[in-house]
């Protein structure tokens, strides 16, 4: 297989990210965002085409298609609403339960209303009071997956090869298709085709074989052949020290390998096989076997289906935060990757620890960065290799120090501390938008971000657990990212003052300290 052969994961022709596959997500996303979003283009294509050449506006709502692409959106509109009918229904009924409970839970029993419940739902909710007398609800979600609901006709995968980083912003601009170059497969992200597929990055085999398993049209196999080369990939330098080798993949993505074991978290990989500026680590430089994928939270810059799919057969263990419990806003992790082919997942809790000889990893606390919502399913993990301490504090945004206080009396000094200090952060509506049930104002959205910790956060922590280093890493800036972030710093962007006076304030205490981007690779022996 060449190494710029992207495979995008798609569901109902928008890339795929967690809320597109757990059903009740999937059903908001799709009503409350996409038919929007398409809406708003067909009315005016000329503002999103506009938009979209603005650095601004980066991020936004926007469609990235040229104003003549309006018949297309049509089509896609039409599509949408004629293959989605029962998603649709599903979302007008969520937000059904959500009125009859504000209008009718008054704090008498509940009971009655279960018979009010729509159709459509009824047997998948259960409702309730919260301690202040606030009527809530919560989904089972393993009976939603086992339903109609869960659609995996819409699953499909497009391949194309890349001489770029550059791609259209992922939340606002679907794949069409039938685009030139493009080759778009209708398969379930579980099939085991496609582990035999992705082992061929590194394990030649015959293009018949590839098309077979792949079930390649014939009037497809010519543009099929030309995503397979004869030339073998690079190769993977296995450590074989006595030590820790650590090396940064972008973003949240660290590799921590020893001769016995390796660790990977938040896996978002690089492609090669084209010109770029910014030196990297790719699939070629991870190992045949990956013992344990560590997934922060449920975000779409630290769970990359594009990514998890190429790495399953790779991936022995995958460690995921426990969920909440059924609320919409917080769908399960461990479900949803069971759904997408991923049967060896530990689901972990705070203070949780798995064990291995040479290894121990621990969940901790994660607070902040989800704009002041009821979401469980994020951790930090503490990680001790052969007696070496690293400390994976993601997105976590310190805003209750006493909270590590309690924290550090139970794990103690750390040699290694990753921290990510996107201390701006987009506001609420960004990406929990459509699953709000009603309109929130300006100033509030605003106020509640999707923030990481600042250098008041930071220090604390630093102050907190005397680490011997201390790296900024999940700033967002490297450009395979931008599709999913959609971010672009300057020397004067909050993030990036925050993190050089931490850093230089490290340096002062003679920490090593600094801000991670491209590559890194560290050796402790």
């Amino acid at each position: 297989m060449k190494p710029n052969l992207v495979p995008e994961p798609l569901v109902d022709n928008w890339y795929a990210w967690p809320h597109l596959i757990s059903p009740a997500t999937a059903a908001m996303n799709i009503k409350e965002r996409h038919l929007k979003i398409m809406d708003s283009y067909i009315e005016n294509p000329q503002i999103h085409s506009m938009a979209v050449s603005d650095p601004r506006m980066l991020g936004g709502p926007f469609m990235d298609f040229p104003k003549e692409s309006v018949n297309e959106v049509v089509a896609l509109k039409e599509k949408t609403m004629s293959d989605n009918r029962d998603l649709i229904a599903l979302a007008d009924s969520i937000k059904s339960v959500n009125q009859l409970l504000q209008e009718n839970a008054t704090g008498s029993c509940i009971e009655p209303l279960y018979e009010t419940v729509p159709e459509n739902i009824r047997g998948y909710v259960e409702l309730g009071y919260e301690l202040n007398h606030k009527p809530v609800f919560r989904f089972f979600e393993s009976l939603l997956y086992k339903s109609s609901h869960y659609k995996e006709d819409l699953q499909s995968i497009v391949f194309y090869l890349t001489e770029q980083d550059e791609r259209p912003f992922v939340l606002s601009t679907p794949r069409i298709e039938n685009e030139k170059g493009k080759l778009h497969l209708q398969i379930p992200f579980k099939s085991k085709a496609l582990d035999e597929f992705f082992r061929m990055q590194y394990e030649p085999n015959t293009i018949q074989y590839a098309a077979e398993m792949l079930n390649i049209k014939p009037e497809d196999e010519a543009l099929f052949n030309t995503f397979f080369t004869e030339t073998p990939p690079l190769q993977y330098q296995k450590y074989t020290g006595d030590g820790i080798r650590t090396r940064y993949f972008g973003h949240a993505c660290i590799l921590v390998e020893t001769k016995n074991l390796t660790i990977l978290t938040d896996p978002v990989i690089s492609y090669y096989g084209y010109k770029y500026e910014t030196n990297r680590f790719t699939y070629s430089d991870l190992p045949e076997t990956i013992d344990y994928v560590l997934i922060t939270h449920n975000h779409q810059d630290h769970i990359l289906f594009e990514t998890m799919i190429q790495l399953r057969h790779k991936i022995k263990k995958i460690i995921v935060p426990r969920s909440g419990g059924g609320s919409l806003q917080d769908p399960s992790l461990k479900m949803m990757f069971n759904a997408v082919g991923f049967h060896n997942v530990i689901e972990m809790d705070e203070l949780e620890t798995v064990n291995e000889t040479g290894v121990s990893i621990t969940g901790l606390p994660f607070i902040g960065e989800h704009a002041d919502l009821n979401i469980r399913s994020k951790l930090c993990y503490h990680v001790n290799v052969d007696e070496r301490k690293l400390l994976f504090f993601a997105d976590s945004c310190n805003v209750a120090p006493d909270l590590y206080r309690h924290v550090y009396k139970l794990i103690g000094d750390v040699d290694v501390m990753f921290l990510g200090m996107e201390c701006d952060g987009a506001p609420l509506t960004w990406l929990y938008g459509p699953l709000l049930m009603q309109p929130i104002k300006r100033e509030y959205d605003y106020s509640r971000r999707l923030k990481g910790s600042n250098y008041e956060n930071g220090i604390d922590l630093v102050n907190r657990f005397h680490p011997k280093e201390v790296f900024v890493y999940a700033m967002g800036q490297e450009p395979w990212l931008k599709h999913i972030m959609s971010l672009i710093y300057t020397e004067a962007s909050n993030p990036i003052i925050a993190s050089n006076k931490l850093i230089e304030e490290c340096r002062k205490r003679n920490i090593r300290a600094e801000r991670l981007y491209g590559e890194k690779e560290i050796v402790y022996e």
